[in-house]
């Protein structure tokens, strides 16, 4: 007995829950039970209003409740939504009200009276407007096109030497490559063999720094890898031409003859509009052992010991292979091997040879 009153017990004590209120109809009388496991009784109301007032449950005013907060937080959102176009609205209004009042005022004079252009005529809304768009597409040019029309000064005429060849060179992953770590930051490592290809190339050639990075970064780069001045010209991001996103070297503008010039670049899109002088090489990403710069110096001193007329015709034939420098070097060793061979030929049948042969019985 002791044991089981002793499990009853331990089961009411685990099966106490705090208490619940249960709404339960009959047909002859409504009640509010109040339900317990320990002491269950019953609520009885008589009263029909105090049964409706009471049987209003706490989930049913959080619903209403909740439902008129949601509407007034989606009213005060629909406000600050409305305050906010019409103050951008206002804003963007009064910027271009502005920028047409400041681009479209007419020229002045260095004491500041005013100018006649080719928008005086006009009435004077026509002239802001006219006046706007004008100096908008001027920016826009600006942007887009080369900062002027001449890259590159006039050649220099006799007695000065001007050099038959020019040389575009691009800076980044061609002569140098940008390295970061946590200690040192960022740093440029100096390509294997660049101031052999330098000094080597610099009488052959008119070598011109044309890349699409910032000046700020491209000058500090070039003096230090440059002590010599063997660089004769640095075209920075301000003379490409931005075309879809990217930045293009437009070789109309650098005032040269297109036949003399070789473009050396990884990156076949950076002279889209002029593929026929470009020379490609492998992208360089720092490796120590790379020999690019020793073979391309090979190759670029054939060209202009070589007197080439147009170096398209060379540019274009290379351009159908994958590597260019590799086919330079394997025809380089064959017509090696073959200059060998005539050399030796000549050699053997030498008249001196013959008579070396008759009169000593071995040639000398």
């Amino acid at each position: 007995m002791f044991v089981r009153s002793r499990c009853f017990n331990l089961l009411n004590n685990a099966f106490k829950v705090h208490r619940r209120l249960y709404i339960t109809v009959t047909s002859k009388h409504k009640y509010v039970q109040a339900a317990n496991l320990n002491s269950p009784k019953v609520v009885s109301f008589s009263d029909e209003k105090k049964l409706d007032e009471t049987s209003k449950l706490p989930l049913s005013s959080f619903l209403a409740k909740n439902e008129e907060e949601t509407q007034r937080s989606r009213e005060a959102s629909w406000r600050t939504m409305k305050y906010t176009f019409i103050i951008f609205g206002g804003s963007m209004s009064a910027l271009a009200l502005y920028i047409l009042f400041e681009l479209g005022k007419a020229p002045t004079d260095e004491y500041g009276h005013p100018v006649m252009d080719e928008y005086s005529h006009m009435p004077t809304v026509k002239q802001y407007l006219y006046r706007t768009i004008s100096k908008l597409d001027y920016y826009n040019k600006l942007i887009k096109e080369p900062s002027r029309e001449k890259l590159l000064p006039d050649p220099v005429k006799y007695p000065y030497y001007q050099p038959t060849y020019t040389l575009v060179l691009e800076l980044t992953d061609v002569l140098v490559h940008p390295d970061w770590t946590y200690k040192t930051g960022w740093r440029f490592k100096k390509r294997p063999g660049i101031d052999n290809f330098l000094e080597s190339l610099s009488g052959l050639y008119e070598i011109v720094i044309f890349t699409a990075e910032q000046g700020m970064t491209v000058f500090p780069i070039i003096e230090a890898l440059d002590p010599k001045n063997l660089i004769s010209y640095k075209l920075v991001r301000d003379a490409t031409h931005f075309v879809d996103g990217h930045h293009v070297k437009n070789l109309d503008k650098l005032n040269r003859d297109l036949s003399k010039v070789i473009v050396i670049d990884w990156n076949p899109q950076s002279v889209k509009f002029h593929p026929e002088n470009i020379f490609h090489v492998q992208r360089w990403m720092g490796n120590n052992e790379d020999t690019t710069l020793i073979d391309l110096t090979a190759f670029l001193e054939t060209v202009a010991h070589s007197d080439v007329s147009d170096v398209r015709e060379v540019l274009r034939y290379y351009s159908e292979f994958d590597d260019p420098l590799t086919t330079f070097r394997i025809k380089q060793r064959e017509l090696a091997e073959l200059q060998d061979a005539k050399a030796k030929v000549q050699d053997v049948d030498s008249p001196l040879k013959r008579l070396g042969r008759g009169l000593f019985g071995k040639s000398f």
